[in-house]
């Protein structure tokens, strides 16, 4: 009759707990998370001055516009100028900048609509409107009367990043009334100018959004 052998375990071995470390992540894969890491920070930092700098110009046009808008509304109150203002205005500054456009007698009759709708400097800068693109803030003017609504879908449109087009859907749709929105007190829900969500903004107009 045969026997088996059991195998003999050395007593240094008996009842010692397996020490053996779990595999760690290859060094290759930690350099790759690293690597991703230090690029995610690097195209943040590129990105938030790019943005600013494109903010501050949209800024700086929309301002340029409300001006033009003001003289506008202004001489147009002189009988010198009278109904004339607009293409005395556009020969003026075409002999001045012949290079420059956005000056067609389009969009200096939105320059003149969004002075009558933010007669002050203070009231458009301070508006939500005054953190949309020149587009954006025409068609405010162009298809909404009531000052509250035009707030109010401004707020939307900055903070959900509506291209122009979207923001006449939504306007055509009277999205305010489906939703029941109060269109009162809510500039509060805007994100702060230098958030993530506000740097993910429309870029600011250029000369052919402008020039129509």
């Amino acid at each position: 009759m045969s026997h088996v052998r059991t195998p003999v375990v050395p007593h240094s071995a008996r009842g010692r707990a397996d020490t053996t470390p779990p595999p760690d992540h290859h060094p290759q894969d930690r350099s790759r998370e690293a690597d991703e890491d230090g690029l995610g920070c690097c195209r943040k930092r590129v990105r938030t001055p790019r943005v600013r700098a494109a903010r501050a110009a949209n800024r700086e046009l929309l301002r340029l516009y409300w001006s033009i808008g003001r003289d506008i509304l202004d001489r147009q109150d002189q009988a010198a100028w009278g109904g004339k203002v607009i293409d005395r205005l556009a020969a003026d500054l075409r002999d001045a900048f012949p290079d420059l456009r956005g000056f067609s007698r389009r969009n200096r009759h939105y320059m003149r609509s969004v002075v009558e709708a933010w007669p002050t400097e203070a009231d458009f800068v301070q508006s939500p409107s005054a953190r949309l693109t020149w587009s954006h803030v025409t068609t405010l003017v162009t298809r909404l009367d009531d000052p509250q609504l035009r707030t109010w879908y401004a707020v939307q449109a900055v903070r959900q990043h509506w291209s122009r087009n979207v923001l006449e859907h939504r306007i055509a749709r009277r999205l305010h009334a489906r939703v029941g929105a109060a269109p009162s007190n809510v500039t509060a829900t805007l994100p702060p100018p230098d958030s993530d969500l506000a740097q993910s903004r429309p870029a600011p107009p250029t000369s052919s959004t402008t020039s129509g």
